[in-house]
């Protein structure tokens, strides 16, 4: 028979096993708890943070349109991976891991991501002298949704159950796969305050589907300078054509110190979010000089933007703006160069179930971004769908900003870039 494995991602950490019951109502248990102070060496968690930065800019060379908004979250995608990582096995793990930049060995990389994981999820408490109703958020979960009775490894069970706090809801795919995909889609929309809905469509869940793994991440923050609603005015913003089109533009009118750089060709700034942990890096190309810009834009030329930044006394201004995007990344993942991920004749995912018979084949990415006077909300999910190598099935797509340009949402003490897009029209 053929089967069919969903890998559905999104970040918020909840605890090992935290398992209402759905569909049957059982659970598929691993005897493990997650491990709630990993012991971690602080250079493996730098090392996969690094890994991680430099797979969210490959990502964004190879999703960016030629025109079109972009907001994605390379963590959310990185760690949806990760777990699927988990079970893979010979030449397609090397693969993936080159691609995604996982560069610690198996027994340093699941503990590191724990690590991390958990460091952020706490890093809301560690923000001092905030306001509790101004207090950011930032939310991950990870769940795993499987076809009762299927013969899932008890040691992918435990490594997930360890490193990710995630246990197995099960369900029954071959007879009620509607009734599972609202289940996971209602899941996935309240971990994200119901700013991610419907992130599996009609029919990507059917009775070939054998198990989906999702992950939620929700990030809600309000500015440590905020910008006044009776200064925001419909001003021009400049398009890449040269067009202009009026958009609300908020304004700090008076001069804040802000961290600030310029360049060869550009200009950068970051908004800081109260509590200091967390912030808005935007980076400005000047005019005509915006595609360029992006070409070059890498894991490399930011960190070299963020070393040239500095106090300045800065008067912003900016645009508003709410979008959401969603992305197929089974093409973009391939072209990237994981092609064997995808490919049924070279997929190895048998540390799943103990058989080489299952492959990628969907994954899809969805995720939401809006800034206003007071701050910021995004939420992100990432689906990967996993079926056997059967019949596949078809794929599921002053400084004044007034102009395009682009934006890196990061945790400061990691340096762990949770959101990253650019604006190229703020309508």
């Amino acid at each position: 028979m053929n089967k069919r494995l969903y890998v559905l991602f999104t970040a918020v950490i909840i605890p090992a096993l935290l398992l209402s019951a759905c569909g049957s109502g059982k659970v598929a248990v691993s005897k493990l708890e997650r491990v709630s102070n990993p012991d971690v060496a602080t250079s493996d968690v730098e090392q996969l943070v690094a890994g991680n930065i430099a797979f969210a800019f490959d990502l964004y060379q190879a999703v960016r349109p030629s025109n079109g908004n972009v907001v994605y979250s390379p963590y959310s995608i990185s760690l949806a991976f990760a777990m699927a990582y988990g079970g893979a096995r010979g030449e397609m793990a090397t693969q993936m891991a080159d691609v995604l930049h996982y560069t610690l060995s198996g027994n340093q990389f699941h503990p590191a991501f724990n690590a991390l994981d958990l460091d952020l999820a706490r890093r809301p408490d560690q923000a001092a002298g905030v306001d509790e109703k101004e207090r950011f958020q930032l939310s991950i979960a990870n769940s795993l949704w499987g076809q009762d009775g299927w013969p899932f490894l008890p040691e992918y069970l435990d490594l997930l159950a360890v490193n990710y706090g995630a246990g197995m809801r099960l369900v029954n795919f071959e007879n009620t796969p509607e009734n599972a995909r609202r289940q996971i889609n209602d899941w996935v929309s309240d971990q994200t305050r119901r700013r991610i809905k419907d992130i599996i469509p009609t029919g990507m869940i059917n009775p070939l589907t054998r198990l989906v793994l999702v992950n939620a991440i929700y990030f809600k923050a309000t500015w440590e300078y905020e910008f006044d609603v009776n200064d925001t005015a419909d001003k021009s913003f400049y398009l890449l054509n040269g067009d202009s089109v009026n958009v609300p533009m908020m304004e700090i009118g008076h001069q804040e110190n802000l961290s600030y750089a310029a360049g060869n060709g550009w200009q950068a700034v970051t908004l800081p979010f109260k509590g200091g942990l967390t912030e808005m890096v935007i980076m400005v190309p000047d005019t005509g000089n915006f595609e360029t810009f992006e070409s070059t834009l890498s894991a490399e030329h930011y960190k070299e933007i963020l070393a040239a930044m500095e106090p300045q006394e800065v008067i912003l201004s900016m645009p508003k703006f709410t979008f959401e995007t969603q992305y197929g990344l089974k093409d973009i993942l391939t072209g990237m160069g994981m092609q064997a991920a995808f490919d049924p004749y070279a997929a190895d995912f048998s540390g799943i179930d103990g058989q080489r018979d299952l492959v990628i084949s969907d994954a899809i990415h969805k995720a939401f971004i809006a800034v206003d006077e007071k701050g910021t909300e995004a939420a992100a999910a990432t689906v990967v769908v996993f079926m056997t190598t059967g019949v596949l099935m078809p794929e599921g797509i002053v400084l004044t900003i007034d102009q395009p340009f682009f934006y890196v949402i990061r945790d400061v003490p990691s340096g762990s870039i949770l959101f990253m897009g650019r604006v190229v029209d703020p309508r």
